[in-house]
């Protein structure tokens, strides 16, 4: 072979990754805005868990169904709940 062989032969190959690299840096943006909306996704759906269960506690608290420690972790998250509300007024009142 001779150089002018080598070099077309050198220039194919770095066409040819030059286009595998472009098609994998799109490839890694898709998978990164999947990921971002399965994380929102996901997100989401703890947020919702979260809500029902504090539903269901409310509602045993309701009906009378709590035992004790169901009723100190409720507890618990009120004065969780107060103790923010109180910073966020304190907040306000600077």
């Amino acid at each position: 072979m001779n150089t002018e062989q080598h070099l077309k032969r050198i220039q194919d190959k770095l066409q040819q990754l030059l286009k595998q690299y472009a098609i994998m840096q799109k490839e890694n943006v898709r998978l990164k805005d999947e990921l971002d909306s399965a994380q929102q996704k996901m997100s989401a759906q703890q947020k919702n868990a979260e809500e029902l269960k504090q539903q269901v506690s409310v509602l045993k608290l309701g009906t009378g169904e709590m035992n004790e420690a169901d009723k100190k972790e409720f507890e618990k998250k009120i004065n969780t709940y107060l103790k923010e509300i109180d910073k966020c007024i304190a907040m306000l009142g600077e």
